[in-house]
């Protein structure tokens, strides 16, 4: 079985040491770069020359924070795996999170075994989310004939919008300035679109337009 390697970058020396202490228990883990920020982990990562299979990134650090450092290794290295290890729980830090290339997301405060178990899942299966970032995510749903209709086809092109606008930093009553329309539309577009496409937060509404091209569309 082929050892995963993985970086750690993160401002905060005393908790990086310890997490390096706790991943190396589990013999199928390598820790290969600890870098304090983004800048300093690019440095290193052209000093070693060899990418990792994983890099775990905390948000809020000096130089060059998550969200950058995600971004960079989505347009520069996408064969790399992100996963955001932070203490934040909110939904704007995750939204950002994931836009920018990051496959999990999982709080500092989990214990061994989740964190083992979210690297094994974003290694086996590209992805990681907890019930803090998406309650459920589904691709297909039934028509009434029976047939396999992608939700996609039942989104109209202002719910599109909406969509989109709901993938950017702007607060549900901004959304409804922009649309110019009534925050109860705003509301109702948000339930409408959450059960169409099976999603139950608007984090889960994010994944799914990410997985399915709608940013880029």
């Amino acid at each position: 079985m082929k050892t995963i390697s993985l970086a750690l970058v993160d401002d905060h020396r005393m908790l990086r040491h310890g997490l390096v202490e706790v991943i190396q228990k589990n013999p199928a883990y390598r820790v290969v770069l600890e870098a304090d920020n983004g800048r300093d982990f690019i440095d290193k990562l052209a000093a070693v020359g060899t990418l990792p299979d994983l890099v775990l990134l905390d948000i809020n650090m000096p130089v060059m924070n998550g969200y950058e450092t995600a971004l960079w290794l989505k347009n520069q290295h996408p064969s790399v795996k992100v996963m955001a290890l932070s203490m934040l729980d909110n939904e704007s830090s995750i939204i950002r999170m994931l836009k920018n290339g990051a496959r999990g997301y999982i709080l500092k405060e989990a214990d061994n075994e989740e964190l083992y178990e979210a690297i094994d899942r974003v290694m086996a299966q590209g992805f990681y989310y907890t019930d803090l970032v998406v309650g459920a995510l589904s691709n297909t749903m039934h028509s009434p004939l029976g047939m396999m209709v992608h939700p996609t086809n039942l989104i109209n092109a202002r719910e599109m919008e909406f969509i989109r606008l709901a993938c950017s930093e702007l607060t549900y009553k901004e959304i409804a300035d922009e649309m110019n329309l009534s925050a109860r539309t705003i509301d109702g577009y948000r339930e409408s679109l959450f059960d169409k496409l099976n999603v139950k937060s608007r984090v889960g509404l994010v994944m799914y337009a990410i997985n399915n091209g709608l940013l880029t569309s």
